[in-house]
């Protein structure tokens, strides 16, 4: 009796000892899968962190190019055939934006002044872009023609939207306060706006994920447009003729 006693006593032993190993060897899942869920949720929160740093820095690269190039418009005044007069070229909308300027993005070395055309274009799930056209001021129309499809850039992908707004000088002999506008017609203006916002949001619009706005602001020195009369001189530079 007493040796099935101690028998049963055995085998009970080594039977908790083999409980307590498995579970032990269950805790120890658990906390390597918990440490492995926490270890891949804080790389998923870095690459995605990384990813709008880049995202970031990309767009405020581009915003300062496209800013330095607005500063550096130019009243260029044209006349077309389907236009009464002359004009500024210039024509702003909330989505889009015309003028010439003395400042390039595509090309490396300065060719002249540039006819650039900035335009935001909703897209899918992608989300929208902006596209930007650029050309060398050659002809007359060129602020009439439609530009061509295969000289356009996407500048930004995966925004939301992007609206440039337009500061208005004071005029008092037309009763008019200074003030922000949402389009610029040049040819009613006779003049180019004085300083541009422009607001860039990225993000999702429908998913309500937009994240919070970047707001730019480029003043433009030579928003008017001014005859150069040179004053009789004794010695006066030959002149070409064409």
């Amino acid at each position: 009796m007493k040796r099935k006693a101690k028998d049963s006593n055995t085998r009970a032993t080594a039977g908790f000892t083999l409980l307590e190993v498995v579970v032990t060897l269950t805790i120890l899942g658990l906390i390597l899968l918990i440490i492995s869920g926490a270890f891949r949720l804080g790389l998923s929160a870095w690459e995605k962190g990384e990813s709008a740093r880049e995202g970031y820095e990309k767009v405020r690269t581009i915003s300062r190019l496209v800013c330095q190039q607005i500063k550096s418009g130019v009243p260029y005044k044209i006349k077309t055939e389907k236009a009464e007069g002359d004009y500024v070229a210039f024509e702003g909308t909330p989505h889009s934006l015309k003028f010439v300027s003395a400042l390039p993005i595509k090309a490396k070395q300065p060719q002249g002044f540039v006819y650039a055309i900035y335009e935001f274009q909703e897209g899918g799930q992608e989300g929208g872009r902006l596209v930007y056209y650029e050309q060398r001021v050659l002809n007359k129309n060129f602020f009439e023609e439609k530009p061509n499809e295969e000289l356009s850039v996407s500048l930004m992908e995966g925004i939301s939207d992007v609206r440039f707004e337009y500061f208005r000088r004071e005029d008092k002999d037309k009763n008019r306060t200074e003030a922000w506008v949402e389009n610029w017609n040049a040819k009613e203006e006779k003049e180019l706006p004085k300083a541009l916002r422009i607001t860039i949001t990225s993000g999702d619009k429908k998913g309500g994920k937009e994240d919070v706005p970047l707001a730019l602001l480029a003043s433009i020195p030579a928003n008017r447009y001014e005859e150069i009369v040179a004053a009789p001189t004794r010695f006066s530079a030959p002149t070409l003729k064409r």
